[in-house]
């Protein structure tokens, strides 16, 4: 079971993910690419992609440390550790991006971070192979989705483009990682409704 202080720092940690400015260590891809002319309504699409793929990644850094933080061996705790910082990499080019285009992030990621934290924990305490199998197949959906954002940009975005690309690849590699660890195969019911959480989220975050 986690300890006060574990509990401690994973509260301190979901505020600040919520809360506060992400950093990243890595330049944000794209970062020297000109800004593209777009009408304001594809501009103001283009912000509400990016205000989804910013809440999803709120999910993602709740997912995992509540993950981190309920798994019993110290590889995999590690291995979702580094998977959450790579997605508060994500965070922070996400958010910059909105800021560019003029949106705003999601009033309810406070809510998903909640949720998502509390999914996480449950999987960290089915054991292990189960908790990488969660990693696995979060990644491999989230994986999907961006495919569909890429698709669904306007054409002329490539700073958003650069951005949603080098994720994409970020999940891949986490993926595979869950995977080398020893991730468990979830079965479809779990699959599913994985997609149905994330489908009520994603379709709510382009708005709200």
């Amino acid at each position: 079971m986690p300890t006060l202080d574990e509990l401690i720092s994973a509260f301190d940690t979901g505020l600040r993910t919520v809360f506060a400015p992400a950093q990243s260590l890595r330049a944000r891809p794209g970062g020297d690419v000109p800004e593209s002319e777009m009408t304001t309504t594809e501009r103001s699409h283009a912000a509400a992609l990016m205000r989804v793929n910013h809440s999803g990644e709120i999910c993602a850094q709740a997912l995992y440390q509540g993950q981190a933080l309920t798994a019993r061996n110290p590889r995999v705790r590690a291995a979702l550790e580094q998977a959450a910082s790579e997605e508060t990499e994500h965070l922070a080019w996400t958010e910059s991006r909105i800021e560019e285009l003029g949106g705003r992030k999601s009033v309810l990621n406070p809510v998903w971070y909640a949720g998502s934290f509390a999914m996480g924990a449950v999987a960290g305490l089915l054991g292990d192979r189960w908790n990488l199998g969660f990693l696995a197949e979060t990644e491999r959906q989230v994986g999907a989705h961006l495919e569909g954002h890429l698709a669904r940009l306007p054409g002329d975005d490539r700073r958003s483009r650069a951005i949603l690309e080098t994720m994409h690849e970020d999940e891949a590699r986490h993926a595979t990682s869950a995977v080398v660890h020893g991730a468990a195969e979830l079965p479809e019911p779990a699959k599913l409704a994985m997609r149905l959480t994330s489908k009520v989220m994603t379709e709510t975050a382009y708005w709200v």
